[in-house]
């Protein structure tokens, strides 16, 4: 336990904490020598939470490590390159380290984290939704000085930002641990940089927590103003936090894009690249180019609250709508920042697992480059409601409904790579046609949220919700868990449980496509999203409880994954050489994945999914040279 508390996470954790008290110190003690307030109901000032916040950000990447390179470099002290790893065992995942493979673990474990939190979240506010009337969330009941149905909104609310923040670091430690591999690189371009795009996330997740304690929100999980501009001190913890948040996002985005053009092994042209290392770059372009606008609009919120500037209050010459405008032009391409990575995983395995060669490699290729072009001229779909110009409609109408076409060139390759294929269904096979099924049913449901006339009827209602949760479970869940059960014995060198892991895919699958077809056959009967009760006479009701039950479900069933996670880290089944027969150079070494990651370099000489072709090879390895002595 002892060794525990002195690691770098915990470090930070205290850091963070006392930056936080310097910084509303400060802050309390400049408004007691200006004669202003030092106090509210949540002890300091919202200015003084503020610069807290951001205090106790900076605090915990000093205090954890992970800016102490970059410290020496600032006084002129050598900072030569050190991959080697100062702990061993459990230890090396709670410190900084430069490996790619443990900082990608490190992503992935906190998305489990957060996945499990925001789950809770949800679980809570749909045991209330399970009956119309109040039930346990009633005014009566206050907590964190919120009344139950604010708790709903804060929970709700949490509930959606938690889940994308564990998306975009689910999505990062994938990538993370799986592209240098791929490319045959011993790690990323940048480490350092890449390990404080781990760090970063920390703090920020951890201001996420805190807006439930002050106070909580109420906007839902976009912050819309004038609703975010009054709420309480917790909303700009939430609006922070994400504002942290977007650096990860946007500094690994960057050194994906990097270690993509600068690392390939010898022979690996562009078009000879895993079919996921495209999909990593078209995510990485997204991240990088269109993260600031997000962190822009709660930015300016976040000014209006503490300044009284005016950027979208009207009585001072702002407009509201602009916060819309700002806000989704990043948030409809971070949903392609959250599937594309997913679908990459799917036709990375989906050939593996049919022995057949991938159909239509460039056009897969491709396509994941169009979506994420076409991603950034379709925001507006958002906003037919919203009171934007109605002569913006039909152009963002035809944008959006052409991001079927390279979407749909996705589909046509999966089938026609199945077609005809001998097929095997392990667990991680299961999960890549869970995540075909349920991302069609997403895609399908998509057109009549991008066609104005039926949008206008369907907007805020519970289809929306039914589609998005199609959408991102099809998109990124399944293929998520999917990559963990497929890449799990690389990293640890043992297989998980595949009676466990189909127990999982069963359990979860049925659930959830039962969730959303219901959530979207009330979403048709006018139920309305983001309320915490329902009028009794229009029969809900055994929706809902039919809806929270398969919400339970789905929740037995991650517990289920998670204890075969944890489990099968010391009880697996041993995992040696290449257990899925694959042609992917990272399954060509021993397994866990060397430190080093490739003891002999290799050299690309044939096509990366010719499988069942005779005589066809994808890598071979370069002997070193001899040196002769004379």
């Amino acid at each position: 336990m002892k060794r525990f508390f002195s690691t770098a996470l915990m470090r930070g954790l205290l850091w963070q904490v006392l930056g936080t008290l310097a910084g509303a110190g400060l802050v309390t003690g400049i408004r007691a020598l200006m004669g202003l307030s030092v106090t509210d109901k949540f002890f300091f000032t919202e200015p003084a939470w503020v610069l807290g916040g951001l205090f106790g950000t900076l605090a915990f990447l000093v205090g954890n490590g992970v800016t102490g390179d970059w410290i020496k470099w600032s006084r002129g002290i050598d900072t030569p390159e050190h991959h080697e790893e100062h702990y061993s065992g459990w230890e090396k995942y709670f410190n900084v380290s430069l490996d790619h493979k443990v900082i990608g673990i490190q992503y992935t474990v906190t998305a489990l984290v957060l996945v499990s939190l925001g789950g809770l979240f949800a679980l809570i506010f749909r045991t209330e939704l399970a009956q119309s009337q109040l039930q346990f969330l009633t005014q009566d009941l206050t907590i964190f000085s919120q009344t139950g149905p604010q708790l709903y909104n804060t929970l709700m609310s949490l509930h959606g930002m938690i889940m994308i923040v564990s998306i975009l670091l689910g999505i990062a430690g994938v990538i993370n641990y799986v592209v240098p591999l791929l490319l045959g690189a011993q790690d990323m371009a940048f480490p350092r940089l890449n390990a404080f795009s781990y760090w970063i996330a920390v703090p920020a997740a951890v201001l996420l927590v805190m807006s439930l304690i002050l106070g909580g929100f109420d906007t839902g999980w976009t912050g819309y103003p004038p609703l975010s501009a009054r709420a309480p001190v917790g909303m700009q913890m939430f609006f922070l936090g994400v504002f942290v948040a977007g650096w990860s996002s946007i500094l690994g985005g960057l050194n994906v894009i990097v270690t993509v053009v600068r690392m390939r092994a010898k022979g690996m042209t562009a078009m000879r690249m895993p079919i996921f290392v495209w999909a990593s770059i078209a995510t990485s372009l997204i991240s990088l180019t269109a993260t600031q606008l997000i962190g822009l609009s709660f930015q300016l919120v976040m000014f209006q609250r503490l300044f009284g500037m005016g950027f979208f209050d009207p009585a001072k010459g702002g407009n509201p709508i602009l916060f819309q405008h700002l806000f989704w032009f990043y948030s409809h391409p971070a949903v392609y920042v959250f599937v594309l990575p997913g679908l990459g995983v799917i036709s990375e395995l989906l050939p593996v697992f049919v022995r057949k060669p991938l159909f239509g490699y460039r056009w897969i290729a491709m396509s994941s480059l169009g979506i994420a072009l076409v991603g950034f001229v379709v925001w507006a779909h958002h906003m037919y409601t919203s009171g934007m110009n109605e002569y913006l409609r039909v152009p963002f109408m035809y944008s959006t409904l052409l991001v079927a076409i390279p979407t749909g060139v996705k589909f046509f390759s999966w089938v026609a790579t199945l077609w005809g294929g001998k097929i095997t269904t392990p667990t991680p096979m299961l999960f890549v046609l869970g995540g075909i099924l349920s991302f069609l049913l997403g895609g399908l449901s998509g057109p009549p949220n991008a066609t104005v006339s039926t949008d206008l009827h369907l907007q805020d209602t519970y289809w929306i919700v039914g589609h998005f949760h199609d959408t991102i479970f099809g998109g990124f869940v399944f293929p998520f868990f999917g990559a963990i059960y497929y890449w799990f014995p690389k990293a640890v060198g043992r297989r998980m449980n595949e009676t466990l892991g189909k127990i999982h895919f069963w359990l979860m699958t049925p659930s959830f496509l039962v969730l959303t077809l219901l959530m979207m056959r009330v979403g048709l009967l006018g139920m309305r999203r983001r309320i915490a009760d329902y009028d009794p006479a229009l029969g809900f009701d055994t929706y809902h409880l039919i809806m929270t039950i398969m919400g339970y479900l789905i929740g037995i069933s991650v517990v289920i994954f998670l204890y075969n996670f944890f489990n099968s880290i010391k009880n697996g089944e041993k995992a040696e050489g290449n257990v899925w027969n694959s042609r992917s150079p990272e399954w060509q070494v021993p397994s866990p994945m060397p430190t080093h990651n490739y003891d002999k370099p290799f050299e690309v000489i044939g096509e990366p999914y010719d499988y069942g072709l005779p005589n066809a090879e994808y890598i071979r390895f370069i002997e070193p040279a001899k040196s002769s002595h004379k």
